[in-house]
């Protein structure tokens, strides 16, 4: 992570009033909003075929009020939404940058979710008046535009916060989660943020106005095709520092990985541009792989890549978390092979038994790390 940003957040934790509570924060947000919209929704009785045009037409324009918003107020400075630009371009921005999305822990929703009186102000000020004058003309059509204009404010929420989610989340794997968080990482480029991918739900308005862009994620450089994903989440009683420091020994990877045999390298937790070699049996097939770190944040992010035998190219990050009183760790691997037949055999076999060797691991570290730690002093 980057020093400003890095130093961006402590200074922005700091600064949260020591009473702030991200849970009730999250839940008056849903439990106000649920209640109004079943006021508005219990205005509607025997609704006539061409009234429910008014579910549609409110969602259509509630994308674009957010897109309007979000594009000329959250990115340009105007006297009148001056603390929103502060709140979205200054902290949000600020806090959150590609390659650094998500958030460490609850207390992070405070730059993720609108101020709580936010809501108050989107339903009584803003919708409860257009319901009124709606319903001199058709109740129906009033209360399902009510109603569908907070069902619009709480899924901005929801899909903005699953836009921040922590890797190894299961919701981060559904595919229309997957694609808008990606869209939402390209938003918050510095040369973007102020041109491109403004709505956060569905990006309908940016495609009509030729702001939507979208680039697809790029394997690392020496991936050469699609690699072959797998990631593994397992809790460990640890202090994420200690955590990564003893995973990120490499010479200590055949005490809990099954398919690595041996490794040649320095002990200790390695950092970025360090090299070492590794002997492995993965997928019942013996090798050599020649590694290189390319990354190490202390307590966050460990990542390095490697080449091996048979035209096989992988990456492998480790990524921390504090959890409760201890550390979540998350686990991505990344492979390919060069040539056909591997490929094939990749498909046919090899993933799913280097896929349970992933997760045998993963309680094998568990249960070493713990007793690292233990016998050297460092707990949760």
């Amino acid at each position: 992570m980057r020093q400003t940003t890095e130093a961006f957040r402590t200074r922005y934790r700091a600064d949260i009033h020591p009473l702030y509570n991200p849970w009730l924060h999250g839940a008056f947000v849903l439990l106000f909003g649920l209640l109004a919209i079943g006021a508005f929704w219990s205005t509607v009785h025997q609704v006539h075929p061409l009234e429910w045009l008014a579910v549609p037409l409110t969602l259509l324009f509630f994308n674009f009020g957010v897109y309007v918003v979000h594009r000329h107020l959250g990115h340009h400075k105007k006297r009148l939404a001056r603390m929103f630009y502060a709140r979205h371009a200054g902290d949000h921005h600020s806090f959150f940058t590609p390659g650094h999305m998500t958030y460490d822990s609850a207390r992070d929703w405070r730059v993720i979710l609108f101020p709580a009186w936010l809501i108050v102000l989107h339903t009584l000020v803003i919708t409860a008046p257009a319901w009124w004058l709606l319903a001199q003309l058709n109740a129906n059509v009033a209360g399902l535009f009510g109603g569908c204009m907070v069902l619009g404010y709480l899924t901005y929420e929801v899909f903005h916060a699953c836009e921040h989610l922590p890797p190894g989340n299961p919701l981060t794997r559904l595919p229309w989660i997957r694609q808008m968080r990606r869209l939402h990482e390209l938003h918050h480029r510095r040369e973007l943020m102020q041109e491109r991918n403004f709505n956060i739900v569905f990006p309908l308005m940016d495609y009509l106005f030729g702001t939507l862009y979208w680039e697809p994620e790029q394997a690392p450089p020496h991936l050469t095709r699609t690699p072959t994903r797998l990631q593994h989440v397992v809790d460990i009683a640890g202090d994420p520092l200690a955590v990564l420091a003893y995973a990120s020994t490499a010479t200590r990877w055949p005490e809990w990985h099954p398919s690595s045999l041996k490794v040649d390298g320095q002990s200790g937790p390695l950092y970025a541009g360090a090299r070492f070699e590794e002997d492995i049996r993965a997928g019942g097939r013996e090798g050599h792989l020649r590694w290189e770190v390319s990354e190490y944040l202390p307590g966050r992010r460990w990542s390095a890549r490697a080449r091996g035998d048979h035209g096989l190219s992988l990456v492998v990050t480790y990524e921390c978390e504090a959890f409760g009183d201890g550390t979540r760790f998350v686990r991505t691997l990344e492979y390919c092979f060069s040539g056909v037949l591997m490929r094939i055999a990749n498909r046919l076999l090899l993933k799913r038994r280097i896929e349970h060797e992933s997760a045998q691991s993963m309680l094998a570290l568990r249960e070493m790390a713990q007793k690292h730690l233990a016998s050297t002093g460092v707990t949760a």
